[in-house]
C-alpha cells in the first residue's frame, strides 16, 4: 500500500457561515430552537438575515473547518464540498485554500447559489444555527475524488451531510474507495437534531463503515437513544474501533477496544461555541496521523477546542502549533 499523501479528507457541505450575537428574547421571536441547527429555506435565510444584527462572515462547515484547523496543526488536508459558481463560493473556495486546505471539487453552474449558515451566538457563548444548504445539496457520488479518498489516511465527513439524500450515496462510495485502499474511515455525528432526523442511517453507517468516530455528549446519547452517557459509551464500544466523544468542560473520553482515556478540558474562556467539536476533531486527527498516542491526540483535540471557543468564529486566530508547545 503506497503511503498516503494527505492525513485527512473532509467531506461535506461547503457553507458560508455568518455569525452574529443575540439574545434569547430574538431566538424566541424567531421562533429558534436554542443551541440546534434547524434546515431553513431561500426565503426564511432572507428573512433572517434582514433581522440579525452586524455579521461576521467566513467560509465554514464542519468538515471545512475541521480541515482548515488540521492543517493549521501540520496536517495535510483536502476537502470535498460543493459551492455554486456565484460570488460565495468564490469567497468559500479562496479561504479554504488560503488556510492550506486543496480543493478541488467542481463548482455547480445555473443551479441553487452556495450555501449559508446563519449562527446566532447568545451571551453564554451558545450557538444557534439556520442552515440553508443551497448548491450543496448537488454534491454526489460523482464528486467523491477517488484518488484523493485512496491517497487519504483518513477520510472524515460530517454528519450534517446525511440531510440531502445523494450525499448518503456519496459517503458509502468514499468509504468503500477508502477501505478499498486500506484507509481509515471517520465521521462526527454533527447535532443531536441530525442525528433524530437520519438515526437509522448513522446507526448503519457507524457499525458497519465507520472506524473512528467524533459525537458529544448529546449526539452519542441520541444515537442509541439512551439518558446514560456511560450505556451510550458502552454501546459505541462495541461498534466502532475508536471513539472520542466530548463533554465540554468535562473534556472528552476516548474509547478504543477495552481501553478507555479520559482527557480534561484545556483552560479557556467561552466567547463562542460554534466550531468547537470541529477543532476537536481537527486536533485530535492532526496527532493520530502523525503517530501519537490515544492521550496526546485528545491533549491536541482539547487544546484546538478551547482555542476555537475563546473567540468569535470558527477558524483559529491563534498559533496551534505554539499553544501544543506549552
Amino acid at each position: 500500500m503506497a503511503a498516503p499523501t494527505l492525513d485527512i479528507l473532509g467531506i461535506g457541505n461547503a457553507i458560508l457561515d455568518v455569525q452574529a450575537r443575540a439574545d434569547d428574547g430574538f431566538l424566541a421571536a424567531q421562533g429558534m430552537q436554542r443551541g440546534a441547527m434547524t434546515l431553513i429555506d431561500a426565503e426564511r435565510a432572507e428573512a433572517i438575515y434582514a433581522a440579525m444584527g452586524p455579521g461576521v462572515e467566513s467560509s465554514g462547515g464542519s468538515a471545512g473547518n475541521t480541515c482548515a484547523v488540521a492543517a493549521a496543526m501540520g496536517a495535510r488536508a483536502g476537502f470535498l464540498g460543493k459551492v455554486a459558481e456565484d460570488a460565495l463560493g468564490e469567497v468559500f473556495a479562496h479561504d479554504i485554500r488560503a488556510a492550506g486546505v486543496a480543493f478541488p471539487t467542481a463548482p455547480l453552474k445555473g443551479g441553487a447559489p452556495t450555501a449559508r449558515c446563519l449562527i446566532l451566538v447568545t451571551p453564554d457563548g451558545q450557538r444557534t444555527m439556520n442552515t440553508y444548504l443551497g448548491a450543496c445539496v448537488a454534491f454526489g457520488e460523482a464528486d467523491v475524488d477517488e484518488a484523493m479518498v485512496a491517497s487519504a489516511a483518513v477520510t472524515y465527513m460530517e454528519g450534517y451531510l446525511f440531510d440531502p439524500p445523494e450525499a448518503q450515496a456519496a459517503f458509502r462510495r468514499a468509504a468503500a474507495i477508502a477501505h478499498r485502499n486500506g484507509r481509515q474511515v471517520s465521521m462526527t455525528l454533527s447535532d443531536p437534531f441530525c442525528v433524530g432526523r437520519h438515526r437509522a442511517a448513522f446507526r448503519a453507517f457507524v457499525a458497519g463503515q465507520t472506524d473512528i468516530l467524533f459525537a458529544n455528549e448529546a449526539e452519542i446519547m441520541s444515537l442509541y437513544e439512551t439518558d446514560s452517557f456511560e450505556a451510550a459509551m458502552e454501546a459505541v464500544r462495541g461498534e466502532v474501533k475508536l471513539a472520542a466523544l466530548t463533554r465540554s468542560e468535562k473534556g472528552s473520553v476516548i474509547v478504543s477496544g477495552d481501553n478507555t482515556h479520559e482527557i480534561a478540558a484545556a483552560p479557556a474562556e467561552v466567547v463562542d461555541t460554534t466550531g468547537a467539536g470541529d477543532a476537536y476533531a481537527a486536533g485530535f486527527l492532526a496527532a493520530l496521523t502523525q503517530g501519537h498516542a490515544l492521550p496526546e491526540c485528545g491533549r491536541w483535540g482539547s487544546v484546538a477546542a478551547a482555542e476555537c471557543i475563546g473567540h468569535f468564529g470558527a477558524r483559529p486566530q491563534a498559533d496551534l502549533k505554539a499553544l501544543l508547545a506549552r
